[in-house]
């Protein structure tokens, strides 16, 4: 990253957090339902803010291999990923799982660190192993505009 994006960044993160206090605490006197962004310390930037599965982040940090579904029900039909977040653990291997619903998918990192092929197939799967700890956002690039979008946190 450039030293001027970075500056950029943090200006934008700096004003969305002055911004979001107001709407947190308006919030938070209307009530909610389910566990939000908010809750999880803000993560992720709110990055899953529009994933209309998102639901708190899943904790699989015992498992040695995790399941995600690909074209699972969100944002439509079939143009999610299920669970849209999880939290692993370093050595962890991710299986993204397609179930044949929403057309075309593939799964892209965000920094570059893996992605798959455009496939529509159900039954095919793509894997990686998270072997550095961070917070890896990924997408389907030709969902993205429909908020097909998930984040494997590694611990």
């Amino acid at each position: 990253m450039r030293a001027d994006q970075h500056t950029r960044r943090r200006a934008l993160r700096t004003a969305m957090i002055a911004v979001g206090g107001g709407i947190s605490a308006i919030a938070g006197c209307m009530g909610g339902g389910s566990q939000s962004e908010e809750s999880e310390g803000g993560r992720f930037d709110g990055y899953l803010s529009d994933v209309g599965n998102y639901d708190g982040v899943v904790d699989q940090t015992d498992a040695d291999t995790v399941a995600i579904s690909v074209g699972a029900d969100g944002n439509g039909s079939g143009l999610a990923f299920a669970p849209a977040a999880v939290r692993v653990s370093t050595g962890t291997r991710v299986v993204w799982e397609w179930t044949g619903k929403g057309g075309d998918h593939n799964v892209v990192h965000e920094g570059d660190a893996f992605a798959s092929e455009l496939v529509s197939t159900a039954g095919h799967s793509f894997t990686h192993t998270f072997d550095e700890a961070g917070e890896y956002k990924y997408v389907c690039t030709p969902h993205a505009y429909l908020n097909m979008k998930g984040v494997v946190v590694v611990a």
